[in-house]
């Protein structure tokens, strides 16, 4: 390679890293000003009693969303019971016993379609399958439509990080005649536990973020609720509500819901690194 060619392509090279730079920066500046202006405009009316009380009846100042933090934390939760389980044991299957064949073919193409699908439609439908029957709006039904938006995405993650386990271990504990599928549970799956619980955290996250399916069957409350099989308030509605009202103090409320449940996801989302990284060994 002659001089004249090896420079040219160091020009290129230093040219692509520039761009590439440069196109991190815009980005991250974007995300920064965004999260930015969302802190600015909602602690300015985040305070122990925004945490703490029920919502003011309209036409008076003040209140809080005490009601859509706990309703929140039920609906979600109860999400995560219905949804974490189905996804991890159907991940496993796919990694361990279905790599090939047609029924894990149509099983991941059914996840990836489910991934694609506007999260309403899975309101709309847990409409359909859970609100008209018991002809009520109720936490329940929240709770479903939010973990058929976790399934698929935990299905995938547990998949991949399953088959990241070395076959080797799998060898091991086969060759001293433990059964397939307890190689699974106790070998398998405690190796994969850490990506695993990392891709259940950020599913967790997802949900508690959607407000399009909860509108068509959690359907909101502005008092304390009444059980799983009522009306119940969540953050991601309530913030929904009060962004769409004619009312100025409603609007800044939004904003410090906005900003509560920003910091929730970041929270979630920074454990769900910390978790991830593997442990530091120290020299013996």
């Amino acid at each position: 390679m002659n001089a004249s060619v090896y420079a040219r392509r160091r020009r290129v090279n230093a040219l692509m890293l520039a761009a590439t730079a440069a196109c991190a920066a815009v980005s991250a500046g974007v995300l920064l000003g965004i999260l930015g202006y969302i802190a600015w405009k909602g602690a300015s009316s985040l305070s122990w009693s925004f945490l703490t009380e029920l919502p003011k009846p309209v036409g008076e100042t003040g209140g809080g969303i005490a009601n859509s933090i706990l309703g929140s934390v039920k609906v979600v939760g109860l999400a995560g019971l219905m949804g974490i389980p189905v996804g991890v044991a159907s991940g496993v299957y796919l990694a361990e016993y279905g790599r090939t064949g047609r029924f894990a073919f149509c099983v991941r193409y059914a996840a990836d379609v489910m991934n694609g699908v506007p999260s309403i439609v899975i309101g709309l439908f847990a409409y359909a399958l859970v609100v008209m029957p018991m002809k009520r709006f109720s936490a329940l039904s929240g709770s479903v439509a939010l973990a058929l938006i976790m399934i698929p995405i935990i299905l995938r993650n547990t998949e991949e990080f399953v088959r990241l386990v070395p076959g080797t271990i799998r060898e091991a504990a086969l060759a001293l005649g433990v059964p397939r599928w307890k190689v699974a549970a106790f070998v398998v799956l405690p190796t994969a536990g850490r990506g695993i619980a990392t891709g259940a955290l950020l599913a967790l996250s997802r949900a508690a973020g959607e407000t399009a399916p909860l509108i068509f069957t959690a359907f909101g409350n502005r008092y304390w609720d009444q059980g799983l099989l009522g009306p119940i308030a969540t953050l991601p509605h309530t913030l929904y509500n009060y962004a769409i009202s004619p009312y100025a103090d409603w609007h800044q409320q939004a904003w410090a819901a906005a900003l509560i449940l920003m910091a929730f996801m970041l929270a979630v989302n920074v454990a769900a690194r910390v978790w991830l990284r593997p442990p530091s060994t120290g020299a013996l």
